[in-house]
């Protein structure tokens, strides 16, 4: 009855100055959904919610650690913005979704404890560090996606969640330093539109 959330949301996407001047300016040129099998959110087109300053800072990652990378070879770190409808989202903010994820991990691990095959896990990229390689994730809201077509007839449009990354913000602290919201849209029709982000005009407060 509440599911579906109101109103637009704004996201934005970390990528190449050249790709967000081609999706903005030329018909037809989108982004295209990432599909890897450590994806946390499954295959979608992922954006941070309302985290301008977050997507420039993966940008400039990227620039600098995944030049090999042809499809993430960024030259010119910059962001290009999205205005969103979530439509029939898997919202990993709410307890439904949340308990649906909990049914696809049983459903997943059944299949694999039937032939006897191992599980994915989530794994950090370094010692010690996050859990970015999120290869189990990945797999249980792909399985969500499967269950819900085959319940509903199709799959979501999107799915959000939030991510606990980084270090803590001070001594003690329940909060991290680079907490965040992300959006994997599945569902292309969902981009209503893409926009360069503007700078704040400093004359007004």
């Amino acid at each position: 009855m509440y599911g579906i959330k109101p109103g637009y949301v704004l996201g934005f996407h970390g990528c190449d100055e050249t790709l967000r001047n081609k999706v903005v300016s030329k018909k037809g040129i989108v982004l295209e959904p990432s599909k890897n099998d450590y994806d946390w959110l499954g295959r979608g087109v992922y954006f941070w919610e309302n985290n301008y300053s977050r997507a420039l800072g993966f940008a400039k990652y990227l620039s600098k650690n995944r030049p090999h990378n042809k499809k993430q070879n960024i030259k010119k770190p910059s962001v290009i913005g999205a205005i969103i409808d979530l439509g029939d989202c898997c919202d990993l903010l709410d307890s439904k979704y949340l308990e649906e994820h909990k049914i696809a991990f049983n459903t997943l691990k059944a299949t694999h404890d039937l032939f006897e095959v191992e599980i994915p896990s989530n794994v950090p990229l370094k010692k010690n560090g996050d859990l970015l390689l999120r290869h189990l994730d990945c797999a249980v809201t792909e399985t969500a996606n499967k269950l819900k077509k085959k319940v509903t007839g199709k799959e979501y449009d999107s799915v959000r969640g939030v991510f606990f990354e980084g270090k803590n913000l001070y001594k003690n602290a329940g909060f991290k330093s680079k907490n965040h919201i992300q959006i994997a849209v599945r569902n292309p029709n969902c981009i209503k539109g893409y926009f360069i982000p503007r700078s704040k005009d400093n004359i007004y407060p």
